[in-house]
């Protein structure tokens, strides 16, 4: 019997390539960035200098870690993605495929915290679809839309990071995989570990957003000057991250992996569920190619805002390959998109973890 575990999670390049890259509808001149896979938004041309950044992602309804929770990931996770455009999205779209065991109670408590969420961050609800499907016990409730208007020539994508960047890498790796592992299974990360890490992991949790430093950094940095590109960190985590990063960009990269920042509590729930905390998925860190001139100065106005950031590397040559020195060690890697969360998740359900 195959591993039902196997194909969770995003798509790979190669199925991307051969399955939906040359299958995407008409062709429109406006459009100035539409799909590619490591791209996290379309940009399209509105005339008269402006232009408009989409983004689409999953929803999460996950009954073991809560209904705000959930609406957190809902939101901030969409927003993740629009950041990486140097703004702030203004309008969303919601499409919610709900479990027929959803009370209307429920409902009600996790689309307030949608609704509270997105106004604290500015955006407006502009409509959506709302039902309830039969069958449905996926912790994923449906999906998302969101959009903003900027400048189109100060509009950032993620695949513009050139060789010689700087690979700047804000807060730390995994932290809303061992997050959520910690928040869906507490009494055994309480008691395989201490209280004081699973508390640090909870904590964590509201860590995920990375707008603010998105905006930051644009706010600092000449767009596609020194600030040359941005990626939210989710399913394959930083070092996925970066992958993504140097193939859109035809890059190569090299990173030093003890350079890749990561905290005591996402170390030891990591080696509990037995994952790597560089590939887990690490929603709250972004990834920044930035002029190696201008990384110092990047990070420190970011620590004056009490947001770390790391250099971690610098990209390369595409020719150079995808590069990770280990000690003594020059390992070359060849990311397939899997994410060793997803089957830790599983794995802890299904044998009953509290």
């Amino acid at each position: 019997m195959s591993d039902p575990t196997a194909n969770i999670g995003k798509i790979t390049a190669a199925n991307f390539k051969n399955l939906l890259f040359n299958s995407l509808g008409s062709r429109r001149e406006e459009i100035l960035t539409g799909p590619r896979y490591g791209v996290d938004t379309a940009v399209i041309d509105l005339g008269n200098g402006l232009g408009m950044a989409v983004s689409s992602d999953p929803l999460s309804l996950i009954p073991s870690l809560g209904l705000k929770e959930s609406a957190w990931l809902s939101v901030h996770l969409l927003a993740n993605d629009m950041a990486t455009t140097g703004f702030s999205p203004q309008f969303a779209q919601f499409v919610l495929n709900l479990p027929v065991y959803l009370s209307e109670g429920d409902f009600k408590i996790y689309w307030d915290y949608i609704h509270r969420f997105c106004k604290e961050l500015g955006i407006a609800i502009t409509g959506g679809h709302t039902g309830r499907v039969p069958g449905q016990e996926s912790t994923i409730s449906g999906g998302g839309t969101m959009f903003l208007t900027a400048p189109t020539k100060e509009i950032l994508t993620s695949d513009k990071a050139r060789p010689g960047n700087a690979i700047i890498v804000t807060k730390e790796s995994a932290l809303s995989s061992t997050a959520i592992l910690a928040k869906s299974f507490p009494e055994t990360v309480k008691n395989k570990l201490a209280n004081a890490i699973y508390e640090q992991a909870a904590d964590n949790f509201y860590q995920t957003s990375s707008l603010r430093e998105a905006v930051l950094a644009a706010e600092l940095l000449k767009p596609h000057q020194s600030l040359k590109a941005l990626h939210d960190v989710t399913e394959g985590g930083i070092m996925g991250a970066i992958c993504e990063m140097a193939e859109a960009s035809s890059c190569g990269f090299l990173v030093y992996d003890d350079k890749i920042p990561v905290g005591e509590a996402q170390q030891q729930i990591a080696a509990l569920f037995e994952i790597d905390h560089r590939y887990s998925i690490g929603a709250g860190s972004m990834i920044m190619a930035v002029s190696p001139d201008a990384a110092d100065k990047l990070i420190a106005h970011l620590a004056e805002n009490k947001i770390k950031a790391t250099v971690v590397g610098h990209f390369t040559e595409h020719k150079e390959g995808f590069l990770v020195q280990e000690k003594d060690r020059m390992i070359t890697i060849n990311y397939e998109g899997i994410d060793p969360y997803w089957e830790a998740f599983f794995k802890a359900y299904k044998n009953g973890l509290q």
